[in-house]
């Protein structure tokens, strides 16, 4: 395994360790629910589908790798 790998593997979980001691201290993080997001409730029940997070959080890692393995 390259170093690069190494560096993105960490980064991605000192982003996770951050946003989960987030989570477990009950700190709702201000992401989901973005205007391009769809969400459909009915008298039965719902669907909820985040397109536009999917969006940023690609683009976010994207940046991230790009950064990370560039040679």
């Amino acid at each position: 395994m390259s170093p690069e790998v190494g560096r993105l593997l960490m980064a991605i979980g000192a982003i996770l360790l951050v946003i989960g001691g987030l989570a477990v201290l009950g700190i709702r993080i201000p992401f989901g629910h973005l205007p391009g997001d769809i969400s459909i409730t009915g008298e039965h029940g719902g669907v909820y589908i985040p397109l536009a997070s999917m969006l940023v959080i690609s683009l976010i890692l994207t940046l991230l790798a790009n950064f990370f393995l560039r040679r």
